[in-house]
């Protein structure tokens, strides 16, 4: 067990360093600045290391003159000097301070925290569609925003620490020797005790700052539930359950929060109180040194300054360990969203005039590979016919199009396009042979005009508008109060699910693809807008091969060719009369309708 647990411990610290020089192999980009910023950093160190010798010097002069062995003709003029380098010691150290944190606030935010999300949104747009579809939009709304602010903060705890914490140490460390070597090592044996007890604590508090970010991800997930479903919550009195369900999450997250938190917050205190202690024995020994020794009241007030001083940078590695731990959880969240694998690019393109002939080869395919979905399907589709497929919930309607889309791939078996295998052709151009019209619509946010041209986005204002009039949308956009150029979304309320449906297939008309994939788009619309929607759909689909998705069978009678989907496999196929005539599955499903 003890062995385990050293093997965990020294694979755990593999990782931690790896994942350390990863954020600094990410800051590559802002090298240079770090480079500026440590510069400047090295001229705050010297007005620190100045302003305690300075002014161990003006209290010399003090002591000097009160216990009658100055020698000069006038105190304040001799002062006088030492105090206006001072005051320019000061000024110039805080000018610095201002400089270096002004420099490190815009070059991380613009260079390195917005490239970074930027890095991960591209990445969003490269990963295969299996993996959006298992992971909750809050975790990566949660990795995007708060994981890459933690990194942007660890660039400045680590040019802190490395430059004017470490630095600082050694500088203040060498001109204590010098000034006396006796209280010099009274500050510098606490020093390890002080840095040992900060890397103890911070490692204590790792795992509660990983539990932290994990339940931060699943508070985000709820949150955008509770939002994206806000109206089912209302209207099924559900808000009870759903702000329990947002209690238990932030509970939890508030006790790791709150844990790691306070471990990191102690952090500090022992660093105070151990540099305390050296501060009482340094006072208490310095004054024996003056009493019995004829060591100078300057030098002992100069140690005493120095040590004071000596507290900050042990302060800032102290902080900077503390935060490391939460920059590691967040940088291992962000860095394994960067490395998941991507759908590999390929560039074999189709025939240059498709006909949209469509062959499914002995395919198989399953989301989970101990629960087959699709065996052995075979289809044959000709250019210009209208293929439904229907089936029971489950049965593996809308896989199909999944894998005609190659939204996902499947495990074995072809699928060509005019004898093409589209597993040799890239997405992007496989893609743009299909318009869709979904039963989900959906608009994006900008104007009705834009949302047209969604496919197409160099149409002119000319072409829009004469698809809207074949998509029987022309009219009721011009109702609105801008026209083509109204601000819509999909949370916009002043448009009818019918209106939004005739919008996509305005969208699908504009576009003018020689594939289609239709979803029973005439569900949840009233009886008049039902026959707007499939006489615009009649239109769409004149020439055009097209995949239909079906859940009233009605709305397909008129079918080229009816696939009959149950448990991933067809099972019959034909017409609509011959499919009744045979009075199989799809007879029962047909019936099972008109029941009532």
């Amino acid at each position: 067990m003890k062995k385990k647990a050293e093997k965990k411990t020294r694979a755990q610290r593999r990782e931690d360093k790896q994942v350390i020089l990863r954020i600094i192999r990410e800051a590559r980009p802002i090298y240079g600045w770090l480079v500026l910023a440590s510069l400047i950093s090295c001229v705050i160190i010297t007005c620190a290391v100045m302003s305690p010798k300075i002014l161990g010097s003006c209290v010399q002069l003090l002591y000097d003159f009160w216990a009658g062995t100055f020698q000069g003709s006038s105190l304040t003029r001799a002062l006088l000097p030492g105090c206006c380098v001072l005051a320019a010691v000061y000024l110039l150290q805080s000018g610095m301070n201002y400089l270096k944190m002004y420099l490190l606030n815009n070059v991380v935010s613009r260079y390195f925290t917005c490239a970074l999300r930027i890095r991960i949104s591209d990445k969003i747009s490269r990963l295969p569609v299996r993996y959006i579809d298992n992971t909750p939009a809050g975790q990566i709304l949660e990795r995007m925003n708060d994981d890459v602010s933690h990194l942007g903060g660890s660039i400045h705890d680590i040019v802190d620490t490395l430059t004017v914490g470490f630095l600082q140490i050694i500088t203040l460390s060498v001109v204590m020797l010098l000034e006396d070597w006796r209280l010099a090592l009274i500050v510098l044996i606490f020093m390890p005790l002080s840095i040992w007890l900060s890397a103890r604590i911070s490692s204590l508090s790792e795992k509660h700052f990983d539990e932290m970010f994990e339940e931060s991800g699943k508070l985000y997930s709820v949150v955008e539930e509770s939002y994206a479903n806000y109206q089912t919550s209302k209207a099924y009195n559900f808000e009870a359950d759903t702000i329990r369900a947002h209690q238990e999450v932030n509970q939890r997250q508030q006790k790791a929060e709150t844990t790691a938190n306070f471990l990191g917050a102690m952090v500090r205190p022992c660093i105070t109180f151990t540099n305390a202690l050296a501060y009482i024995i340094i006072n208490v020994v310095g004054g024996v040194l003056i009493v019995n020794y004829g060591v100078s009241v300057g030098v002992v007030v100069t140690i005493v300054l120095f040590a004071k001083q000596f507290s900050a940078p042990l302060e800032q590695i102290a902080q900077g360990l503390s935060t490391m731990q939460r920059t590691k959880a967040a940088a291992k969240r962000v860095f394994s969203l960067l490395d998941e694998p991507e759908e590999q690019p390929l560039t074999g393109h189709l025939p240059e005039n498709i006909r949209g002939d469509v062959r499914f080869e002995h395919v198989d395919f399953s989301y989970n590979k101990e629960t087959p979905l699709i065996r052995d399907l075979n289809i044959d589709v000709k250019q210009g016919q209208k293929v439904a497929i229907v089936g029971p919930t489950g049965a593996g309607k809308t896989t199909i199009v999944n894998l005609l889309m190659r939204f996902y791939d499947i495990d074995s078996g072809k699928i060509r396009i005019d004898g093409q295998d589209i597993s040799d052709v890239s997405r992007d151009e496989l893609r743009g042979l299909f318009g869709m019209v979904l039963q989900d619509t959906w608009l994006f946010s900008g104007s009705i005009a834009d949302n047209v041209a969604y496919g197409r986005p160099e149409a002119s204002r000319e072409e829009i508008i004469k698809a809207c009039d074949e998509a029987y949308c022309h009219h009721f956009i011009r109702t609105l109060p801008q026209g083509y150029d109204t601000q819509v979304s999909e949370d916009t309320v002043s448009i009818s699910g019918g209106q939004k449906q005739l919008l996509t297939i305005a969208r699908a008309l504009l576009a003018d693809r020689r594939l289609l994939i239709l979803d029973e788009a005439t569900s949840n619309v009233d009886t008049r807008t039902e026959i707007l929607i499939q006489k615009a759909m009649d239109k769409l689909m004149r020439g055009k091969t097209c995949f239909v998705i079906a859940h009233r069978l009605s709305t397909i009678v008129d079918a080229d060719l009816i696939l009959v989907l149950r448990d991933g496999q067809i099972v019959e196929t034909g017409k609509h009369h011959e499919l009744l005539d045979k009075k199989g599955f799809y007879y029962q499903l047909y019936t099972s309708q008109y029941a009532i």
